[in-house]
């Protein structure tokens, strides 16, 4: 059951990063706009992160086998919708269908996981593996999308999910064990709702600035109507008798640093990929597949990150690998923002600092994961879960809007006419921000953490 959960996790949190290495080729094929081509990938984490709070709860309600089985067929059929697209608005729906068929897997493959091993050990090792597995994901996603672009068609990309997808659903439907519903609970659609279309309002407020302008009514209009919908949502699961996300739970104040802490992760995880593909493709000339290769040293970072995690918040407590984590991605961004030049090297302006930042990812998305889940009950799982997983996602649908706001502003044009020396210096700017971003994380989780947070077990 583990596997399974892991290979489900590892396969949606691809699916973030996958269409990186395949957007240049793609855009060509489509005819896609510069301005448009990002929306392949916030189409996906949008909804990703605005219902798995409902899934989540979903999942506590009607079993977590229901849900995973559910959630891989839609995102099973959504890939092979995606890969026979024929024209923009077409991959972009369904990069949405499949955000919503991840949004239904990932929360219950955090509770399937966490709830297969009784003793806390076992259990802490098994969390540190699915974390690696779900980091590894990003990074993975460059190599394999660059194999297929390469060899294949950028198509092939989404295509491939079908076959793996009918793999995981055979082996769900026979090894994955049948659980009672916790209950028969209203589910609280209109707060899915409003948080999914506060989410998208907010982002695409933040996508037209980049061809309208800041102070341009297309943009303000869909920001402000972003932030009161999300506003709206505090406001219905303050009142709800059934809330995704029930507030009580941030009582708790291990709870309240993990999601406040998981955010910057989240950004910096969609984001690095993102723009250090892009560099590598527009200022190194790597081809897709030599994109693909160069992640690999930032995948084994992340699993080895992970994987100690666990270990050296024994010794040294969750607090300590949070704060460290945070920091070292801090001083990576940093590093990476100093060595982003037109006359870069793999050596020094991709391939060292990138390790840095992962190492520094791997660690603190691993310990704020751990926290998580050893601050609620255990009946509570799934909505944590669900907590962590939207923040998470949000950070990433966010960061990748505002940041990709920032260097069009920056090149005053389209990607395709910038000069190689404005490409990099906005490139560069992005991960100064993220620099800055992670620094003041780590002084915000000093502060906020408990200091034996996450040792003690549930």
């Amino acid at each position: 059951m583990p596997f399974l959960a892991c290979l489900g996790q590892f396969l949606v949190i691809l699916d973030v990063s996958v269409m990186n290495v395949a957007l240049p080729p793609l855009r060509e094929g489509l005819g896609m706009s510069a301005a448009a081509l990002q929306w392949v990938t916030i189409a996906y984490v949008i909804p990703f992160s605005g219902f798995m709070l409902l899934f989540g709860r979903l999942g506590d309600l009607l079993g977590q086998r229901t849900v995973f089985i559910a959630g891989m067929s839609l995102f099973t059929l959504a890939s092979l919708g995606g890969g026979l697209a024929q024209q923009p608005w077409q991959i972009i729906a369904a990069r949405a269908v499949q955000g919503l068929g991840s949004a239904a897997v990932a929360p219950v493959t955090l509770t399937l996981v966490n709830t297969a091993f009784s003793e806390a050990a076992a259990r802490s090792r098994a969390i540190g593996t699915w974390a690696a597995v779900a980091s590894a994901g990003g990074a993975v996603g460059c190599l394999v999308g660059g194999l297929l672009v390469q060899y294949l068609s950028w198509r092939s990309v989404l295509l491939i999910n079908v076959p793996v997808g009918l793999v995981v659903l055979a082996g769900s439907l026979s090894w994955l064990s049948r659980t009672r519903p916790a209950g028969t609970a209203k589910l609280d659609v209109p707060g899915a709702v409003l948080v999914c279309a506060g989410l998208a309002a907010t982002t695409y407020g933040i996508s037209r600035s980049e061809t309208l302008g800041r102070q341009a009514a297309g943009t303000l209009l869909p920001l402000a109507a972003g932030l009161v919908l999300l506003a709206l949502f505090v406001m219905v699961e303050g009142r709800t008798a059934a809330p995704l996300m029930p507030l009580r739970l941030f009582a708790d104040r291990g709870l309240r640093a993990a999601t406040v802490g998981i955010v910057p992760v989240g950004v910096m995880f969609v984001v690095m990929w993102f723009f250090l593909n892009l560099y590598a493709q527009n200022l190194l000339h790597y081809s897709p597949l030599q994109a693909g290769l160069s992640f690999l040293p930032h995948s084994l970072a992340i699993v080895v990150a992970s994987k100690t995690a666990a270990r050296l918040a024994q010794r040294t407590g969750t607090k300590t690998v949070i704060a460290a984590g945070l920091a070292i991605t801090a001083a990576g961004s940093l590093w990476q923002c100093a060595a982003m030049t037109v006359n870069g090297t793999y050596l020094a302006a991709f391939l060292l600092p990138g390790l840095v930042m992962s190492l520094g990812l791997g660690y603190a998305a691993t310990a704020l994961t751990s926290l998580t889940t050893s601050s609620v009950a255990a009946e509570d799982t799934g909505a944590a879960s669900g907590i962590n997983n939207t923040a998470r996602q949000m950070g990433g649908a966010l960061g990748l809007s505002v940041l990709s706001a920032v260097v069009t502003a920056h090149t005053n044009q389209d990607a395709s006419t910038a000069t190689p020396a404005q490409l990099a210096e906005g490139y560069g700017l992005v991960f100064l921000i993220a620099a800055c971003l992670f620094a003041l994380a780590t002084l915000i989780m000093l502060a906020m953490v408990p200091s034996r947070a996450g040792e003690t077990p549930r």
